[in-house]
């Protein structure tokens, strides 16, 4: 019921935004893969509440406990079971929205749906959940670095501030050396006070996370339904506050022969990478690159009309903890489900050969 994700290395997830816990199965790892929980942890205070003035308040360790599929730190095989527990959690700040519907938020569509809803902090609808897909990505990831292939994902916009430079020009070293997470420090200034300014009428906004895969060998993705980018596109859409994808140069003011790739030799190297490192919709051994849009956060502290589930007109003063802007905690959970979709068309790919 849309709670699984992957073919092979399959994550399930599971738990709301203030119940006692959230937690995750993920099935199909392979036997003997490392694990190193000072990533993962890592990983995870990158994705937390309370990291900067510029995300919610909300202060939850995220302490991760594996419950199974790890022993002597080193993968069994056998399904990975882990929870996160939930503590800094106020559920009396969403009292008020009890009866009531956020505009562009999930409580309507989830009430429609299930005829029920949990209101503390949305509930599953809630980017809570996604502290378990960065657990998830981050083992993925310690696979990939032993095949060689590692990513990055940064701040590119805020608004209509951008990045003018190619990822290509940039130092992704240095894509934590802000709260903001954006690797042009001058460019991640005006971001920031642009995200505080706004913070400050109690509104929100939002921007563009881009990544690059290094790495990927030519041959990983399938044909037809199952293309790489489609399934990378999938991953990012799921993503709380995700608006948009895009993959490669954008296209679709140029012409076919401004845009092809000139294949240069039988090793796939080409002229250029404007396909963005896939070719249909298998990888072909360039960098995969790519874009991913986020909406302004629908939770805002500014009074705005909605409705009750008597239909009745009501006015909504929004109380608690909330992101202005979801971005500098959206680079870990873009990096993670990137992870997560290449490992299974990793693993696939090995079952496509003799």
């Amino acid at each position: 019921m849309g709670n699984t994700f992957g073919k092979i290395f399959k994550l399930s997830s599971f738990g709301e935004s203030h119940g006692t816990a959230i937690g995750g199965i993920i099935d199909g790892c392979p036997a003997g893969l490392k694990i190193d929980f000072d990533f993962i942890n890592k990983q995870l205070k990158r994705r937390r509440p309370g990291q900067s003035k510029l995300t919610s308040s909300r202060n939850e360790s995220d302490n991760v406990e594996f419950l199974s599929g790890i022993f002597n730190e080193i993968t069994t095989g056998t399904p990975i079971g882990f929870v996160i527990k939930n503590k800094d959690h106020k559920s009396e700040d969403y009292d008020s929205l009890k009866n009531t519907y956020r505009p562009s938020h999930a409580d309507f569509t989830y009430d429609k749906k299930y005829g029920i809803r949990d209101y503390r902090g949305g509930g599953r609808s809630s980017a809570r959940e996604t502290a378990i897909r960065v657990v998830a990505g981050a083992i993925a990831q310690l696979l990939l670095t032993k095949l060689g292939v590692s990513i990055f994902a940064y701040v590119s916009k805020v608004k209509n501030i951008k990045l003018e430079k190619s990822y290509l020009d940039l130092d992704l070293s240095k894509i934590d050396d802000n709260s903001l997470r954006c690797p042009d420090e001058e460019k991640a200034k005006e971001m920031m006070s642009l995200i505080n300014n706004v913070k400050n009428y109690g509104d929100t906004v939002g921007g563009v996370v881009s990544a690059v895969a290094k790495g990927v060998p030519p041959g990983w993705g399938e044909p037809v339904f199952d293309k790489l980018h489609a399934d990378l596109a999938k991953a990012m859409l799921s993503i709380n506050a995700v608006k948009g994808f895009n993959y490669g140069l954008i296209q679709t003011e140029l012409l076919g022969s401004e845009v092809n790739d000139i294949i240069l030799d039988y090793d796939g190297n080409t002229k250029s990478n404007n396909s963005g490192g896939i070719q249909g919709g298998i990888s072909n051994g360039n960098d995969i690159y790519f874009s991913v849009d986020f909406k302004p956060v629908a939770t805002i502290m500014k009074p705005q009309e909605s409705i009750n589930n008597n239909g009745d007109k009501v006015l909504i003063n929004t109380s608690g903890r909330h992101d202005s802007c979801v971005l500098p905690r959206a680079v870990p959970i873009v990096e993670a489900m990137t992870a997560l979709v290449l490992v299974d068309h990793y693993l696939r790919s090995k079952t496509n050969k003799i």
